[in-house]
Order: C-alpha cells, then sequence, then structure tokens
C-alpha cells in the first residue's frame, strides 16, 4: 500500500485548518494538535518547516501562533513533500537519501525509478487547495 507521510497529513490538516480561519487569526500548535488529536512534536515541527518556507508567519509571545500567508493554490502536494520530509519516493533506491545497500544490483531499480517518476508529475498537479 502506498501511503502519503505522516508530517505531509499533519501539514494539511493544519493548512486545511488555517485556511478556514479569519485572515490574521492565529493558531497555536497545541490548539491544532488538540482538536484534531494529533502528535505534537512532528506537528510543531511542520509548522515551523513551513513558516521557514514562507507558508506560514510564526508570531512569537504569550499571544503567539501561526497563521497563512502562502497562495495554497500555488503550493503543490510536491511542493509541501518536499519542505516537510524532503521529497517524494517509493522506495530507498529512488530516494534522495539512498539507504538501499543492494542498489547496484537491483533488478527493479529502473522500474520504480519510472514508477516514482510518475507519483512525483502527478503530486506536482495537484495543488493544496485542491486536498484541502
Amino acid at each position: 500500500m502506498f501511503k502519503i507521510h505522516k508530517k505531509v497529513k499533519y501539514a494539511l490538516i493544519a493548512l486545511k485548518h488555517m485556511s478556514a480561519c479569519k485572515p490574521k487569526e492565529l493558531v497555536t500548535a497545541k490548539e491544532i494538535c488538540t482538536r484534531f488529536d494529533i502528535p505534537f512534536d512532528p506537528t510543531a515541527r511542520v509548522l515551523q518547516l513551513m513558516a521557514q518556507k514562507g507558508v506560514l508567519k510564526a508570531e512569537q509571545g504569550a499571544h503567539g501562533g501561526y497563521r497563512l500567508v502562502g497562495d495554497l493554490d500555488k503550493l503543490t502536494i510536491y511542493g509541501l513533500s518536499q519542505m516537510v520530509i524532503g521529497g517524494v519516493a517509493v522506495t530507498d533506491c529512488v530516494s534522495e537519501k539512498g539507504g538501499c545497500h543492494r542498489v547496484d544490483e537491483c533488478v527493479l531499480k529502473g522500474a520504480m525509478a519510472k514508477l516514482n517518476a510518475r507519483i512525483v508529475g502527478a503530486f506536482k498537479g495537484v495543488s493544496v487547495r485542491e486536498m484541502i
């Protein structure tokens, strides 16, 4: 079974929630995690990454939080995946990080690379706005 990475899912949940908020309304990681029953640490990290990349704006302080500033029509699922997990890969041999010790002798490497390219193409064709 092919799965979307959990961190991408947490990012989509947060973005959907924030897109329904008033334009300048701040939302905390704790609020999102409590409301949607998702884990705090990976969700907080995903929010930080999206803030670093300009999708969210982080405001510090006692009444701080995050607000949506990026254009979700222009951000693709591929771009979001790149941002929060570093890419899209169906197997270790096609990941940017590598990781398979048998890659040189693998008989499926070429087929997996083709499959991965198609999935990347599909992810590039779907905006975050469409998903949420």
